[in-house]
């Protein structure tokens, strides 16, 4: 019989900590998302970690801004942003607070609330595409920059919540460079997986967009 996952929050401590050691460790672990619409649950299975200022590839390299107040700190609470123009992304800040680091959430399966999910991705050819990927991961799950600052290790009323779950074995993480990183922060292996998921993401490295002449 195998055992469900546990329901219990994982407490801030589990975020004060390295974003290195935090991300692999966030594998197997759940989100909930509560909404008026309703909940869903999402089971972790892809990750990116961003070390700050120490990370060419973070938002936070160069310093704090208004964009990136939130990766400062207090571990524990998410950190949305806006891409490209037309999606969100949605991380989870790490480390003890006012050094900013987090993890990327790139990619999930969704465990409950699926056809609340698949009316958001209405592109999606089946379930285990519902959360591919960061941005769909943050469209499956109605994420925006309103959950910008939201603290997710509170057991209390809040539309983000991250669970215990259950954690991947190290022998199922697999690590590797980080999808579309450009220059220096994209040598990082700083992504990590559960090996042979069918919700993780396709690797794909940087390519320059084109000048429009």
């Amino acid at each position: 019989m195998i055992a469900s996952p546990d329901r219990t929050p994982l407490p801030r401590e589990f975020f004060d900590r390295p974003v290195l050691e935090v991300a692999p460790d966030l594998l197997g672990r759940i989100l909930v998302r509560t909404s008026p619409d309703g909940p869903i649950a999402l089971r972790l299975t892809e990750v990116e970690a961003y070390d700050g200022q120490n990370d060419p590839g973070s938002h936070a390299y160069r310093g704090r801004t208004p964009r990136n107040e939130v990766m400062f700190g207090p571990p524990g609470h998410v950190y949305v942003y806006f891409t490209y123009g037309m999606w969100f992304c949605m991380n989870l800040v790490c480390g003890p607070e006012g050094r900013s680091s987090a993890v990327l959430l790139r990619a999930g399966e969704i465990i409950e609330g699926a056809e609340l999910a698949r009316t958001r991705r209405l592109s999606a050819r089946n379930d285990k595409e519902l959360a591919k990927g960061p941005a769909r991961l943050a469209t499956a799950l109605g994420v925006d920059r309103a959950l910008n600052g939201t603290d997710a290790c509170t057991s209390g009323e809040t539309p983000l919540r991250i669970l215990t779950g259950t954690p991947v074995p190290g022998d199922q993480v697999r690590n590797g460079p980080r999808t579309g990183v450009a220059g220096e922060g994209g040598v990082h292996p700083w992504r990590y997986w559960v090996a042979d998921d069918p919700t993780v993401s396709p690797y794909r490295a940087h390519v320059p967009r084109k000048r429009r002449s």
